[in-house]
């Protein structure tokens, strides 16, 4: 793959897709990721393995693995700028929104 400005801003967005996904299943407390937290838990019997789901460290490399391999085998299928430009542009609001709050203290 060329290394053009599109592929690029495709690193960009992919980083912080994989980001966002990492914090969403290692922080989070919506429903449904706490819930496959706990099912993770349950399935790894609380063993080495259940760190995985708890720690941003260990996580964040399998997340960005993944989303590059999906970028790189997909020619950046308009289905991967779909997917993760939502999961990208949520943490950018996200991260906006929270330096906002707090200049409200």
């Amino acid at each position: 793959m060329e290394l053009t400005l599109i592929s690029a801003v495709g690193v960009v967005v992919g980083i912080l897709s994989a980001a966002r996904l990492t914090r969403l299943l290692t922080q989070d407390s919506f429903p449904p990721a706490a819930w496959l937290r706990v099912k993770w838990d349950a399935l790894t019997k609380d063993g080495p393995w259940s760190t995985l789901v708890h720690c941003h460290w260990c996580l964040a490399p399998w997340f960005t693995l993944l989303i590059g391999a999906w970028m790189y085998f997909s020619h950046m299928h308009w289905t991967w700028w779909a997917f993760n430009g939502w999961l990208a542009a949520s943490y950018l609001v996200a991260m906006v929104v929270e330096r906002d709050e707090k200049g409200d203290a």
